[in-house]
């Protein structure tokens, strides 16, 4: 019954999430501001509430579940992806490169915004 009554409280930051969004015309998702206003909550509770905790660990536990749309997507479309490989692959490479090296300078951005040494 945690998982349950967890699952409807992320949708329903969901929901309040897509209300924002429609209702400001912000060009955000409403999923993404959704998320920000479970973190803004999450950050006062300092912890999370058991019934998010139980439904949180129930989704990460069955995650791999969540990519069979998307593999069988990719099997309706191997015509174009065989045809647009190369580019793929490139953007793919490009903008792994590209958040792993902004993932580090925001680290080390936070390191020294909070006074820590880069080393412990």
């Amino acid at each position: 019954m945690k998982i349950i009554s967890g699952l409807l409280i992320l949708i329903a930051y969901h929901q309040t999430g897509e209300a924002l969004m429609y209702w400001s015309g912000w060009p955000i998702p409403g999923s993404v501001i959704g998320m920000l206003l479970l973190l803004l909550s999450l950050m006062l509770f300092n912890k999370p509430p058991k019934p998010i905790k139980h439904s949180a660990e129930f989704l990460l536990r069955h995650l791999s579940l969540l990519f069979v749309p998307a593999g069988v997507g990719m099997m309706l479309l191997f015509d174009l992806i065989a045809d647009q490989w190369v580019a793929m692959l490139l953007s793919l490479v490009l903008s792994t490169v590209i958040s792993l090296a902004f993932t580090a300078w925001l680290m080390q951005f936070i390191l020294k915004f909070m006074g820590r040494p880069d080393h412990e």
